[in-house]
């Protein structure tokens, strides 16, 4: 978290987890990060985008969602968004894998860049357990609250919403998406698609996003267009 004036959460969201920011355990993680800060670490992705999955992505109109682990580490690359980097920046071996699945399943082109923005404007929403990191060290800032809140994000959607697509890939986001009632959502599981992960198998040929679009349709609902514009 940042100061609370960069602290911008969209309303509907903000009727269901205002009450997580009183909490102990979140005035503990906004101690945490102010002491980061103190020290002189870089915290990323900047404080006014840490909620940025939320604000993209109202709750009335979550259709899809993606967990992620943590915000990318390397300089101006992570924005909030599970998975997607900045126009200009290279997607990290994740998201190229990512789009290598999205050619072989959908038959689209390689984007020329990893920014995900468009997705989330069709209700995927791309939520990260951690919602912050230390530059350059991976995994940085995980046990210090992240995974509780976030956890309660996931409670709202389950509890609030019907019929959505979850998508879980790897066993950390597995192991989160256990509250998830199956009878009334859809969960589609796969490895995760880092190298290591997707290299063992169970990514490629996982068929995810047109599995996704195939519950939409079948429920009356326009399929998302997972091409990015240029």
């Amino acid at each position: 978290m940042s100061e609370s004036r960069n602290i911008r959460l969209h309303p509907e969201w903000l009727q269901h987890l205002s009450g997580e920011f009183e909490q102990p355990y979140m005035q503990n993680l906004r101690a945490f990060l102010q002491q980061e800060r103190q020290a002189g670490q870089t915290i990323y992705p900047a404080g006014d985008e840490i909620f940025a999955a939320l604000n993209a992505t109202p709750l009335s109109q979550v259709r899809v969602v993606i967990l992620g682990q943590d915000p990318y580490h390397g300089p101006g690359q992570a924005h909030g968004l599970c998975f997607s980097v900045r126009r200009g920046q290279r997607p990290p071996p994740s998201l190229q894998n990512i789009f290598n699945e999205l050619g072989t399943d959908l038959g689209l082109p390689r984007p020329a860049h990893g920014e995900l923005t468009a997705w989330t404007q069709q209700g995927v929403l791309l939520l990260n357990s951690v919602l912050t990191v230390r530059a350059g060290e991976a995994a940085s800032h995980q046990g210090q609250g992240w995974e509780r809140f976030t956890d309660r994000v996931i409670s709202v959607l389950n509890a609030e919403r019907e019929g959505l697509v979850f998508l879980l890939w790897g066993g950390y986001a597995q192991r989160k998406g256990r509250i998830i009632d199956s009878r009334r959502h859809r969960v589609l599981v796969a490895a995760h698609p880092s190298p290591l992960s997707a290299n063992r198998g169970g990514w490629f040929g996982c068929r995810h996003f047109s599995q996704a679009n195939a519950w939409l349709t079948g429920r009356g609902e326009t399929p998302i267009d997972w091409s990015l514009p240029a």
